[in-house]
């Protein structure tokens, strides 16, 4: 269905003819990587979660010394095709994050834990977001916040990080980029720059256009017409309600409905906490790139340039989540506990 919706996105626009072309050969390998990483017992993740985890680290640092810049930012390293390490550091945290709280799964009210915790988030979420890429940086950190929770993160801890939070929020805002700073004042005041708004309005105009069934695939007006920007990522979710209408767009969110139901069967069947843990950092990462990416293009939230996850182009955000749902795989298979 991505593949499908970005080639609609994508035809007759010159300099993008091969995108759809890229995106099938990622998805190819990614359904390889899929099944290879099911077929891996997942506790030898969580054995080399520790030399995963700084690697990614030094990646990420490498990426801030010679990166390749794109749009304004230092995200991504060139190895034949251009690479956005910081979507792997997505998976690697899950993992190391939910081996560290496995192992303390009975201490969780000891202060270290919940420290050692928020420092293993908090050093890829700074590297991150010093890109600058603010998007995958809260990515991340709710990911880590919501297995924090499952994992049983007494409450004293989190009113503690609400406060912290809510202390550091003005360093935060003044420490965002310009652009970010102006993402976040324009969706909260539309007519103080009704430039910089053009691709959010054009966005609602497409939603709008689709009615119940739709202008039908490759005739949407808006997307068709190139009135609507980077319509094949950050904006594919305007591109389906335009051309398959409210159908289309609930078919959509059938699918991620179906989705995140079975990724919480399987995080309810797992056999242990360490496995319970990976799927529910999944789950969150899936439900917040799916929540903000479409709240965005209904102007519910500021624009982040967050993808669909597994529907917007984007080779390296779709090989993660393929990666990522075969290791939910890896463990929905091993659910039972071995016996001798």
């Amino acid at each position: 269905f991505g593949i499908v919706m970005v080639r609609s996105a994508t035809i007759n626009t010159p300099g993008l003819e091969d995108l759809v072309q890229r995106q099938i050969t990622v998805a190819v390998v990614g359904f390889v990587l899929l099944f290879v990483t099911a077929a891996v017992e997942y506790h030898l993740f969580g054995t080399a979660a520790r030399v995963l985890y700084v690697l990614t680290l030094g990646v990420l640092a490498l990426v801030s010394a010679i990166g390749l810049t794109q749009g304004g930012a230092q995200r991504w390293l060139e190895i034949g095709l251009p690479i956005q390490p910081s979507e792997l550091a997505k998976l690697v945290v899950v993992i190391t994050l939910a081996r560290f709280l496995a192992d303390r799964e009975n201490h969780m009210r000891r202060l270290t834990t919940y420290l050692g915790a928020v420092l293993l988030l908090a050093i890829p979420v700074v590297l991150i977001y010093l890109q600058p890429d603010l998007g995958t940086a809260l990515a991340i950190a709710f990911a880590g916040v919501v297995m924090l929770l499952v994992a049983g993160l007494p409450m004293v801890y989190v009113v503690l990080s609400g406060v912290v939070a809510l202390l550091a929020a003005p360093v935060v805002w003044l420490s965002l980029e310009g652009y970010m700073r102006d993402r976040i004042l324009l969706f909260l005041n539309p007519s103080a720059n009704p430039d910089d708004f053009y691709n959010v309005n054009q966005a609602l105009i497409s939603i709008g256009n689709g009615g119940i069934l739709g202008r039908g695939l490759f005739h949407g007006s808006q997307s068709q017409l190139h009135f609507l920007r980077v319509r094949h990522t950050d904006f594919i979710f305007s591109v389906v309600a335009e051309e398959l209408g409210f159908i289309g767009a609930m078919f959509v969110l059938l699918l991620f409905l179906v989705l995140l139901l079975r990724l919480l069967r399987i995080a309810d069947l797992a056999r242990d906490t360490f496995g319970r843990l990976i799927v529910i950092g999944i789950t969150s990462l899936i439900f917040f790139q799916m929540a903000v990416n479409i709240g965005m293009n209904l102007n519910l939230l500021p624009v982040t340039g967050k993808p669909l996850p597994l529907i917007s182009y984007g080779g390296s955000s779709l090989l993660v989540f393929l990666i990522g749902i075969g290791l939910v795989q890896s463990i929905a298979i091993r659910f039972k506990k071995l016996e001798f």
